[in-house]
């Protein structure tokens, strides 16, 4: 199942399901060319994880954490597939990073390795957009991670049987493929990130787990257009300005 939030012609918010002949929602099928594909959850938190692709942690040069890392981005970050993004000004490197995004399904706090994945929705793809200035200069990353629409997600939330667990993950740049990996490359899993959050925080229904950027990292440009696509899951599309 792909699992939709759209807006409608008239101007109102739906939910609904994709089918192969677009998108069902209640008695009506709308053809998805003619609505606006929204975020696909509303979250009140969005717990990101850094540093969980060996390769990607080869490339920053640094050791590999011995639990997860882990820093927040807020419901202001959220974007959409499709939406135009406006770049921080008088900032000289803000990069892209390709990541899949789980979505909670059910309220959930300490959970173990064996029921982890019951509270999960499904799962999204997501761009961690990062401002490597501020990131340099700080310990919290709060300018650096949360500013407006640093977080673009969707278009879909696929449930957890339609992603293969080796699920590849790509970001194309301009048409230029510049991250390309596997799901199944992460340092620590799934469930053992649930686990370790769970143990301190509520994570609650509609809130996103990030789960961290294979290798291939890179800075993104006025005009650029770049596009996050999961096996399993479909592509997410944003185009980027100067503001």
């Amino acid at each position: 199942m792909k699992y939709v939030r759209f807006r409608d012609n008239s101007g109102s918010a739906q939910e609904g399901e994709l089918i192969r002949d677009g998108i069902q929602a209640g008695n009506r099928l709308y053809d998805p060319g003619d609505v606006t594909i929204l975020p696909p959850c509303r979250p009140t938190k969005v717990v990101c994880v850094g540093l969980n692709y060996m390769d990607h942690i080869k490339e920053t040069g640094k050791e590999p954490p011995n639990r997860p890392k882990l820093f927040l981005k807020t419901p202001n970050t959220i974007a959409g597939h499709g939406d135009t993004i406006s770049l921080p000004v008088e900032k000289k490197r803000i990069d892209f990073e390709a990541e899949l995004g789980v979505v909670m399904g059910k309220r959930c706090r300490n959970a173990s390795l064996d029921n982890a994945m019951d509270y999960v929705m499904g799962f999204t793809c997501l761009n961690d957009i990062s401002n490597r200035d501020d990131q340099r200069r700080e310990q919290n990353w709060v300018r650096s991670k949360a500013f407006d629409g640093s977080c673009p997600v969707g278009p879909y939330i696929s449930s957890v049987d339609e992603v293969p667990e080796g699920a590849r993950i790509t970001l194309v740049q301009n048409g230029i493929e510049k991250q390309c990996s596997s799901v199944d490359r992460m340092l620590f899993t799934v469930p053992e990130i649930i686990v370790e959050i769970t143990s301190f925080m509520t994570l609650e229904p509609g809130d996103i787990i990030a789960t961290g950027t294979p290798s291939g990292v890179g800075p993104i440009s006025h005009n650029d257009v770049v596009e996050v696509s999961i096996e399993g899951i479909g592509s997410l599309v944003n185009y980027f300005k100067k503001a």
